[in-house]
């Protein structure tokens, strides 16, 4: 990660986010941030967000359902997004290597990763819906 200056809001907000299973929106952020340093505006959270993502320092969830939600784990995992409430969670389960094979066997380009996330309704919409 490239090295940057010291900043108070930026170490608040990943010590936040390494709290969170839940994967917050800035909006969640900025609000938890505020009760620490009132003068903190949400122009300063998202900027920040946006930089740590692009160092990957954290990750930005973006699913076109909802706010994009922020994960402080930047490490390779699969994530479960609720198609009723919008929520984002962890899921626990292996990993699977073998995907970028399969996906390449039929593509005549480079895969170098790949970003996979399952939709459903999440525990507290099904028993609520």
């Amino acid at each position: 990660m490239k090295t940057l200056k010291y900043s108070r809001q930026r170490e608040s907000i990943v010590n936040f986010l390494a709290t969170r299973k839940d994967h917050p929106t800035a909006d969640v952020i900025y609000e938890h941030i505020r009760m620490e340093q009132p003068n903190i505006s949400l122009g300063t959270v998202y900027r920040n967000l946006a930089l740590l993502a692009d160092l990957g320092a954290i990750q930005k969830l973006s699913y076109g359902i909802g706010p994009d939600h922020f994960d402080g784990n930047a490490m390779p995992h699969y994530h479960f997004v609720c198609t009723e409430c919008g929520a984002v969670s962890d899921l626990d389960i292996d990993d699977m290597p073998d995907i970028s094979t399969v996906a390449s066997r039929n593509f005549k380009g480079t895969i170098t990763g790949y970003c996979l996330h399952f939709l459903g309704k999440c525990p507290h919409c099904t028993t609520v819906n």
